[in-house]
């Protein structure tokens, strides 16, 4: 209470928020390990926990990455993953154990996820990486909705960055 004048409150949301001239209040972003996707708040944490499950699944790394011009970030999941590992397996267990604004609706594939001298995972190189084939060699997928997981070539990225998919 009282933090800028007396008699006015606050209370922790967990999102970024901005104004205008107008005052009008606009969402920019979430604070902390989770992202904000068709209206949901998605906890990278509880993604991970999830699709550890997934035979073949080594290790996973889950975060938000920026989609066109849409509101919000979709999820992306970078896994390492053993000889067993399947990627239409990881679809219908996703499909499965996930609600569906949680799903990944990318993939990227590593030999090894790095992390920081605290041993957590990075995300920051990932993230600005996103889906964008021109700027990794690791494996990347995305989760077209009539095909399941598909390997994201530089003409399935450009369609999906001016809206080609309804996701």
């Amino acid at each position: 209470h009282d933090v800028f004048a007396k008699g006015d409150a606050w209370f922790r949301t967990g999102d970024l928020m901005r104004t205008d001239g107008d005052d009008y209040i606009y969402f920019v972003d979430r604070i902390g390990d989770t992202f904000r996707w068709k209206g949901e708040n998605v906890a990278t944490s509880e993604v991970s926990e999830r699709l550890a499950g997934v035979p073949g699944v080594l290790e996973v790394n889950v975060y938000g990455v920026q989609i066109g011009d849409l509101d919000g970030k979709g999820g992306m999941a970078s896994l390492v993953v053993g000889p067993e590992f399947d990627i239409a397996t990881l679809a219908d267990y996703v499909d499965r154990e996930l609600p569906g604004y949680a799903r990944p609706i990318f993939v990227r594939l590593q030999r090894e996820i790095e992390t920081t001298g605290t041993f957590k995972y990075r995300k920051i190189d990932l993230v600005t990486d996103g889906f964008d084939p021109a700027k990794t060699r690791d494996p990347l997928y995305f989760r077209d909705p009539a095909k399941g997981y598909v390997k994201i070539t530089k003409t399935v990225h450009a369609k999906i960055v001016a809206g080609g998919f309804k996701l």
